[in-house]
């Protein structure tokens, strides 16, 4: 699985730079704070409800969650499911928030 961190995205962002995020918390974590992108809680994830993302198999995909232990587990079961370009955010939105101070 492919990492990237906190940095590389907010760079990229502040570019302009048109990403693909996905965040897999539940809808509540979401509702507080985010980084914008799509919510596609893991659950769905895991239960192969993956319409919502099909577009972008062979894109890149940016996955992030609280810590980046459900964004992980996201990344290996679509990279099983054929998806060729998914990346991990290092730490999810607790390193964001440490990082970036917000």
């Amino acid at each position: 699985m492919t990492t990237i961190t906190a940095e590389e995205v907010k760079a990229r962002i502040t570019a302009g730079e048109k990403l693909n995020i996905v965040d897999v918390r539940e809808p509540y974590e979401n509702a507080e704070f985010n980084i914008g992108g799509t919510l596609v809680p893991l659950g769905n994830i895991q239960s192969m409800q993956l319409d919502e993302l099909e577009a972008y198999k062979n894109e890149e995909l940016i996955f992030y969650c609280r810590s980046g232990a459900r964004s992980g587990q996201a990344c290996l079961i679509l990279e099983t499911a054929g998806f060729t370009n998914v990346k991990n955010l290092t730490g999810g939105m607790l390193n964001w928030r440490e990082t970036f101070k917000v």
